[in-house]
């Protein structure tokens, strides 16, 4: 192997350094991207045809093809101004336009009442179909030939990633916003031009203005510039990146490998806590076992999603405290609060109730002392806009109308964004129900289990994808408990079962009456809470240092590679 070139043990060298960051295959890829396209990933040979040589024969041809009416200068034509180039490359390579060296040519806007998934016609190329080379649209219509896209043909996504692909499926029509290069000069390797069209389209895409989808444009495309190697260097440089990019393929296969061992090891530890078969006896070793564990297996901030729902779980089942049987039975709570309920009821403070739905199939056996109940049997659940109807919003003043959009990470809920309502909107609310002290938000259409507190101050409207979740008592339940209680994957899932949700997942309000809670003795409700705050301290905690070992990985990373291509070839 020459000296200049870039190895492969050179590039595994590189990644055992920065093998930690989270993108560092995805990096290395680009980074093999660069040093390809600037010269330093094989070593010139100073016996190859120079570039300035190929580029007399573009020239040629170029003006071949306007003579014979093939080729038509655009407007925005102009000479390669040296100073714009956006790096210097070696001496024996030269800059060419990309439209002189390929024929590029532009979809049609094909009508899409011919459109059909019934694989009737020709197949429709798309945006979506280029990185896959396979296609769900089919064209039934008349159509012109010269759209007709064949095999090895080149083509880029004009909206979105600006993608580069060679096709490699049936012939089929090229569609609006997809570009095509076919029709190569000679002189220029087309898998090597589309190394740095890449390269340079992915420097495009970083720079549009737009916030949403990105549009390339044909003016772009026209100022396109290719640093041109050598014809025998092309072949080398593409060679070589077929290599490297096998073995990324490979370490990213293997690297997928351990993070699937790691999250099934993780997701056994954990389920040791939570499965029925775990009583008292075997739970604390159980949790040793884990609390040794976790911070090895635990290396991403999903797995400590993951982790915080454990510890929920285990809150809900009871095996997070242990019971105390001094505690009064949470069947005396029960009593209490249905006799306040009543009372509520009698003042229309709150609606009646008319039947208590039954629990039917509890997920576990409740510990001793504690008892299953639907939610709305201790709480007062309202649909502040049972009608669904929109309020009248306004663009400017008025008054915040959250939903789950407003609820911010930190337990609060963000006021300046989302919509907002007249005062009369509010007027409404404020006579239909109150907020009271220690009340709760859950989000019950689109992100559904989100729980926020809610401020009896009626400055805020609130959306139906909310429900209020009001004490029926300021003593006799703790609210902290329901919420963590109703935010559990457990009690979700189970009031999820045989809920048929059509496009945006939604709870109805009958469901929600009938959500199963697990009801402790009050007392235990609040060591509960106690331990959960705790242990969600310490998930912050994991959290926080996961996030600060990744931003060092990560400059790490960047400082590695930004020095290795500053070394060249030579680097790693």
């Amino acid at each position: 192997m020459k000296d200049g070139t870039f190895t492969a043990d050179r590039l595994v060298a590189l990644y055992d350094r920065v093998a930690d960051a989270e993108d560092a295959i995805p990096r290395l890829r680009r980074f093999v991207l660069d040093l390809a396209v600037r010269g330093k990933l094989v070593e010139q040979d100073p016996s190859d045809e120079p570039a300035a040589e190929l580029l007399k024969r573009i020239a040629k041809r170029t003006r071949d093809r306007i003579k014979a009416g093939d080729f038509k200068e655009p407007k925005s034509f102009s000479a390669i101004d040296r100073s714009t180039l956006p790096f210097d490359c070696p001496k024996v390579w030269s800059w060419v336009r990309l439209i002189e060296i390929a024929e590029v040519s532009y979809g049609f806007a094909f009508d899409s009442a011919r459109f059909n998934d019934r694989k009737q016609g020709v197949p429709l190329i798309r945006i979506r179909d280029i990185s896959s080379s396979d296609t769900v649209a089919y064209f039934d219509g008349a159509f012109d030939p010269f759209y007709v896209v064949k095999k090895s043909d080149f083509l880029v996504g004009m909206d979105g990633d600006f993608n580069v692909r060679k096709w490699a499926g049936d012939d089929a029509l090229l569609n609006q916003r997809v570009m095509r290069m076919r029709n190569w000069s000679a002189e220029a390797l087309p898998d090597y031009v589309a190394l740095p069209l890449q390269f340079i389209l992915s420097h495009l895409h970083g720079k549009t203005s737009q916030t949403t989808v990105k549009h390339l444009s044909a003016k772009q495309v026209n100022g396109i510039k290719i640093a041109l190697p050598p014809l025998a260097e092309q072949q080398r440089i593409v060679a070589k990146v077929d290599e490297l990019m096998a073995l990324c393929d490979r370490l990213e296969a293997a690297r997928a490998g351990r993070e699937a061992v790691r999250d099934r090891l993780t997701a056994v530890t954990l389920s040791r806590l939570t499965t029925p078969e775990t009583d008292a006896e075997t739970f604390p070793t159980h949790a040793r076992f884990a609390l040794q564990t976790l911070p090895t297996l635990t290396t991403r901030p999903d797995q400590i999603k993951t982790l915080r729902q454990t510890i929920l779980n285990l809150a809900v089942r009871g095996k997070l405290v242990e019971q105390d049987p001094n505690d009064e039975p949470a069947a005396e709570l029960l009593k209490r609060l249905l006799i306040e309920r009543k009372a509520l009821e009698s003042r229309n403070a709150i609606l009646r109730v008319k039947k208590i739905p039954e629990i039917k199939s509890p997920m576990f056996r409740p510990p001793n002392g504690w008892l299953w109940c639907p939610l709305v049997q201790i709480c007062d659940i309202v649909d502040p806009n049972p009608s669904h109807r929109m309020p009248q919003y306004v663009s400017e003043g008025g008054f915040p109308f959250i939903s789950s959009q407003n609820f911010a990470d930190c337990d609060g809920i963000n006021y300046t964004i989302g919509k907002r309502v007249t005062e009369q909107t509010i007027e409404e609310q404020t006579q239909r129900f109150s907020i009271l002290d220690g009340a709760f938000g859950f989000s019950r259409i689109g992100t559904i289990g989100k729980t926020r507190p809610l401020k009896p101050e009626r400055d805020y409207g609130i959306s139906h994808a909310v429900c209020v979740i009001n004490p029926v008592s300021a003593y006799d339940l703790s609210m902290r408990f329901l919420r963590l209680s109703m935010t559990s994957e457990l009690v979700l899932s189970h009031a999820h079962n045989g809920v048929q949700s059509v496009g945006v997942p939604d709870l109805g309000m009958g469901v929600i009456r009938s959500m199963a809670i697990p009801l402790p003795p009050l007392a235990e409700q609040h060591r509960i809470v106690a331990k959960v705050d705790t242990l969600m301290a310490l998930c912050d905690q994991l959290e926080a240092s996961l996030i600060t070992a990744t931003t060092t990985r990560s400059r790490l990373l960047e400082a590695t590679l930004h020095a290795a291509l500053a070394g060249g070839s030579q680097a790693a």
